[in-house]
């Protein structure tokens, strides 16, 4: 394990540690961290946040975090970035209901769902396609607020009627 998976890590587990609280919580902390307003965090912003938190990173270290985390090539974390990094893996119990519930909307099968699949069940408009992985990524935010796999599963399995 490298310097910036350990970070992610310790952090990680500091916000487990808190509970689903915790996970929320941090929309709040990294706002607090944007100095500049930007929307976004800098090696900079990031280092002192974490120094905060006791995680004290050289400045080569919070450089390494930011690039790895950085999904998008800005150079920056945003939002979704930060938080997609500290979610906890789901387990496989979560990951194959979210590919059940999948695959019910796939009605061609093709692993992508389009508007034709959801005809009749959905308005498209704003996401006229949504593959596995953008299924999975959303529901991998929901899962890091819900305890238990058992509880994940049956909420899942009640909200697709699986």
């Amino acid at each position: 394990m490298d310097a910036a998976d350990a970070t992610v890590e310790k952090l990680r587990a500091q916000c487990l540690s808190r509970g689903a609280l915790g996970i929320q919580g941090l929309a709040r902390f990294f706002r607090r961290l944007d100095r500049d307003r930007s929307q976004s965090l800098d090696s900079g912003e990031l280092q002192r946040g974490l120094a905060e938190l006791g995680l004290v990173l050289d400045t080569a270290e919070a450089e390494g975090v930011c690039r790895r985390w950085d999904r998008d090539g800005s150079g920056m974390l945003d939002l979704e970035e930060f938080l997609r990094a500290l979610r906890p893996p789901m387990s496989q119990a979560r990951e194959e209901v979210i590919a059940a519930a999948f695959a019910k909307l796939d009605r061609s099968g093709d692993g992508v769902v389009t508007v034709d699949d959801l005809r009749g069940v959905y308005s498209g408009r704003a996401h006229p396609k949504v593959t596995l992985a953008e299924f999975q990524d959303y529901y991998s935010g929901v899962s890091a607020s819900v305890d238990t796999d058992e509880e994940f599963v049956a909420m899942m399995t009640s909200a697709w009627q699986l």
